[in-house]
């Protein structure tokens, strides 16, 4: 097999040591952004030179980003080559176009390592969904986010300084770390796990994403109180008839849960199934050498199996729906307010405690409510002067 490798950052990286192991495998191209001397003659910096190239059967994609990944990505496939990559933006927007294309050209698209790295989410959620109804599929899915707020909770840290660390320690992007405090790479990762568990294709514009900037100090400390930590949560729930709702949002997560500790850079997923019941995935979620074998092991497999892979993994093509895949159900919250008293956030949100009390406003946590009820009590500490600065939904503790 003659492996045209696309990029050469730490996934790539570890792509090129792993294939060097492998005598199956030979990395006849790299493309590269500088001259890389340690490659030898198998650096280009032409992407022409790798989709041109009729002795490369396999491109594996590791750019990260959606543009020009997605239109090198289209190119090899039209060209004949099997394509690998670990890019979940191009994948959770574009598997539809994507597909379509390996089938029309009969190759294979791979794609298992743009969710988890390592941690083998995507197989091993096929597996269970061969034997069993998947309801559920939540978790940590970001593992800067969970080391921020791991130091925040530890160390008293603000999320500035939790920031600084993550970046200093090459954990966040140094330059726009958004696609991680945002919530976006988690959105990401949900709304592929979600297609695979539905069977069909969920986007991730429908699925209601916050991060986690708006976290203070004082909020840390008030989930102790609380008798929770804070983290953020990817989910997906399955109703009646079909329905589907995700999100992604940082929660409070009672210290009984589970996930609650899965800290640092670590990542954890919980699939709950009908007859399984439980199964949790645990592991570091990226890294050079982790995400590289998931990488190689897509290799292999579309060497294996050719086009046939669409047959037994992932999901059908559909459109996106209008609006937002929210869930309806009630559940308790914790709420930061100011410019109101505590005993006004009390009458207004109804049966709960004051969890503390600030110079400007309170936190407030909410036995009780559902997403109509806390929008109408959002307009109600509006219209006294007030606003909601922070809203955390509390899982439950039997997870």
């Amino acid at each position: 097999m003659n492996i045209g490798l696309l990029g050469f950052g730490v996934v790539g990286g570890g792509v090129w040591e792993l294939a060097q192991e492998n005598r199956a495998l030979n990395v006849k191209k790299v493309l590269v952004r500088r001259e890389a001397p340690s490659l030898g003659k198998a650096a280009v910096q032409d992407v022409e030179a790798i989709l041109r190239d009729t002795e490369i059967d396999t491109v594996v994609e590791v750019l990260g980003g959606l543009h020009p990944a997605y239109e090198w990505i289209c190119r090899a496939l039209a060209a004949g080559k099997d394509v690998v990559t670990a890019n979940k933006a191009v994948i959770s927007a574009y598997y539809r176009e994507l597909t379509a294309l390996a089938r029309e050209n009969g190759v294979a698209l791979r794609c298992t390592a743009a969710v988890g790295g390592g941690i083998p989410w995507l197989v091993n959620l096929q597996r269970c969904r061969r034997v069993d109804t998947v309801t559920e599929v939540g978790g940590i899915m970001n593992g800067t986010t969970n080391f921020m707020l791991t130091k925040m909770a530890r160390e008293d840290l603000g999320f500035d300084e939790a920031l600084k660390l993550a970046q200093e320690l090459g954990y966040a992007e140094t330059k726009d770390p958004g696609d991680d405090v945002d919530g976006r790479d988690a959105c990401r990762k949900i709304a592929i796990l979600s297609s695979l568990v539905c069977g069909h294709q969920i986007y991730p514009q429908n699925i209601p994403t916050r991060g986690i900037r708006d976290i203070t100090v004082d909020d840390v400390a008030a989930a102790e109180k609380l008798g929770c930590v804070i983290k953020l949560i990817a989910w997906m729930k399955r109703g009646e008839e079909g329905s589907v709702a995700a999100g992604v949002e940082p929660c409070l997560v009672p210290k009984a849960n589970q996930l609650a500790g899965v800290d640092d850079v670590f990542n954890a997923v919980l699939v709950k199934g009908d007859m399984l019941g439980d199964v949790v995935f645990y592991g570091k979620g990226a890294g050079k050498l982790p995400t590289a074998s998931a990488v190689v092991a897509d290799v292999v497999d579309a060497l294996k199996n050719g086009v046939k892979v669409h047959d037994s993994l992932f999901w059908q093509p559909a459109e996106p729906v209008e609006g937002m895949l929210t869930d309806p159900a009630p559940a308790a919250y914790y709420v930061r307010v100011e410019g109101i008293a505590p005993a006004v956030a009390e009458a207004i949100y109804g049966k709960g405690h004051v969890v503390e009390e600030h110079f400007d406003g309170c936190s407030y946590f909410v036995d009780s409510a559902d997403d109509k009820a806390l929008a109408e009590a959002a307009r109600k500490v509006e219209a006294m002067g007030g606003s909601v600065k922070l809203v955390l939904r509390r899982l439950p503790e039997d997870v």
